[in-house]
């Protein structure tokens, strides 16, 4: 009797410690209420961190530095918190809320107010500039979010105050529109085609195929006492799940963790919350296994 014992209390113990195994994550984030770019450890400790007035998008780039947006234009700094680059918008209400490194090197940037996506070359200088229509009673703080440069040369551009998401050519030609609900933030390509889109204060995340069918939908309520606040950045993980930042501004400071990890079947399996050293995440890179930014490698 005493072998299937032992047999039984080392199943038990191999099955606690699988269970008791939680998932951790490191990684870069931006924090838009409280005015910061940060790197945090898969404990959840701050080990970098740099002030930016209102950053809306962030990247570890392959040589170590940190490519970020914020309001007045976007930002590559060093480890050691030196400006290797940047773009300064054009003039004042101007407002970026996208920054993509190129694999030439240059910066796709996304412009409230003159109402166009940019280019950007390593000499601050415009290489390349497409305009963007939108409706014009729509206030320039609502014209667009995210942006991001396929590898097909298209582009892909949240109009926030529409409702919707366009794919345009490498000329800027509107290629396909896709209405939304909410006032999305963020739309990413993923590698079956599909398009994974934060729908900002219409609480929810849908994922549409090419023909615009909703084929996955995390809503309001779907995460048992934690509910979907403005949904804004996140990212795809090569194992099906999906990270997604809970904007914690418009009257919610403090009440909620303020990023998600989700399985495909509406699990969660990982939240962010300090409340003492952020205020709103709004975007988030996870940064467990390296990948090349700069050529597809990472859906966000």
């Amino acid at each position: 009797m005493i072998r299937p014992l032992l047999s039984l209390a080392v199943f038990l113990g191999l099955s606690f410690s699988l269970q008791a195994e939680a998932v951790k994550h490191r990684f870069l984030c931006c924090d838009y209420s409280g005015d910061q770019v940060c790197l945090v450890s898969d404990e959840g400790k701050i080990e970098w961190r740099v002030e930016a007035k209102r950053p809306q998008d962030c990247w570890l780039l392959p040589n170590g530095n940190i490519l970020f947006a914020y309001v007045g234009g976007a930002k590559e700094v060093t480890p050691s918190k030196e400006v290797a680059w940047e773009y300064k918008a054009p003039e004042k209400g101007v407002e970026c809320h996208a920054a993509q490194p190129l694999p030439n090197g240059h910066v796709l940037i996304v412009e409230c107010g003159t109402s166009r996506l940019i280019e950007v070359d390593r000499e601050g200088k415009i290489a390349k500039e497409i305009p963007l229509v939108t409706k014009p009673e729509i206030k320039l703080h609502n014209q667009f979010r995210g942006a991001r440069k396929l590898a097909n040369g298209h582009y892909i551009v949240v109009f926030k105050g529409e409702g919707k998401i366009v794919e345009l050519d490498a000329e800027g030609k509107v290629l396909r529109e896709q209405n939304v609900p909410g006032d999305p933030h963020e739309s990413i390509v993923l590698k079956n085609g599909n398009w994974l889109v934060t729908c900002g204060d219409g609480h929810q995340v849908v994922e549409v195929n090419p023909v615009g069918e909703v084929v996955w939908t995390l809503q309001e309520n779907d995460l048992p006492d934690n509910p979907l606040r403005l949904m804004a950045g996140a990212q795809r993980l090569p194992n099906g799940n999906t990270v997604i930042c809970n904007y914690l501004g418009h009257g919610h400071l403090g009440e909620n963790p303020q990023v998600y990890e989700v399985t495909p079947d509406k699990k969660l399996v990982w939240s962010f919350g300090d409340h003492v050293n952020f205020k709103t995440i709004n975007q988030i890179q996870i940064l467990d296994t390296p990948v090349d930014v700069l050529h597809g490698e990472i859906y966000r």
